[in-house]
């Protein structure tokens, strides 16, 4: 059934590409950013337990992961069959303990083992693999830990604290000296900082900030709320009474948790 379905929607992606004024335009460049896209629609549907919205935005992503690879096949770079036979090699390959004779004790020694098995494929560095464009945060959380996996890391959390608290200080000095280039480096490096106590908090930066973001969003439109039932607009009031508003959120979302 799923060998029959697929099939189908591959169909489907070849017709629109031959018979779609549209579809027939686009390149692997045009719709990149549309595929990034579609990734963070996934994650947004993952984060709101949405499974609904999830199966929709799956079948999105992969109809990206097919009609890229239908327009490569068109310039006689690679095919959809090349596609599966590459991550079906990785998968295999990057397993020796299900599908080889090694063994491992538990998921720690695995993620080692794949860091040494991407080496021995050629890679020159251990941070090699990581997307320039990812998110800032989530770059800098997959470096440390990437680093983590050869051994380049901290003993334990309190050194790592020490550190956050050190970078914020020299972000103080360097705020006073008045050099700006300096001062950004070393918002830099408070940030990455901060990023390590995540990781060894066993939290995602990336995650938490998503997080916050999305509560900020939430509370600032209830004080946008609050000020329109009481006839004003938010260019029209003034701090206190906005942290009024912010302050009454705050009392009943905690009311809820409890």
């Amino acid at each position: 059934m799923i060998e029959s379905n697929f099939k189908e929607l591959v169909d489907i992606i070849y017709k629109l590409r031959l018979e779609c004024p549209w579809d027939r335009e686009q390149s692997n460049d045009s719709i990149k950013s549309a595929t990034i896209e579609e990734a963070y629609e996934v994650v947004e549907a993952i984060e709101n337990k949405d499974f609904q919205e999830l199966k929709i935005e799956l079948g999105d992503l992969l109809l990206h992961v097919i009609f890229h690879s239908i327009i490569a096949e068109e310039e006689n770079k690679f095919n959809f069959d090349d596609v599966i036979n590459s991550i079906k090699t990785k998968l295999i390959r990057r397993h020796p303990h299900v599908f080889g004779e090694a063994r491992v004790k538990d998921a720690e020694e695995v993620k080692k083992n794949w860091e040494a098995i991407k080496l021995n494929e050629g890679r020159k560095s251990v941070l090699e693999g990581v997307p320039v464009n990812l998110p800032s945060l989530q770059k800098a959380f997959r470096l440390q830990e990437k680093a983590s996996k050869v051994g380049f890391d901290w003993n334990n959390k309190d050194d790592v604290w020490k550190k956050v608290t050190e970078e914020i200080e020299e972000m103080h000095k360097s705020e006073k000296e008045g050099s700006k280039e300096e001062l950004e480096n070393e918002i830099g490096d408070v940030f990455f900082a901060m990023v390590n106590y995540s990781r060894f908090l066993g939290l995602n930066p990336e995650y938490a900030l998503r997080k916050s973001i999305k509560k900020f969003i939430k509370r600032f439109n209830y004080v946008e709320e609050k000020l329109i039932e009481n006839g004003k607009k938010i260019n029209e009031s003034n701090l206190e009474e906005m942290d009024t508003f912010w302050n009454e959120i705050k009392r009943i979302e905690n009311k809820i948790k409890r």
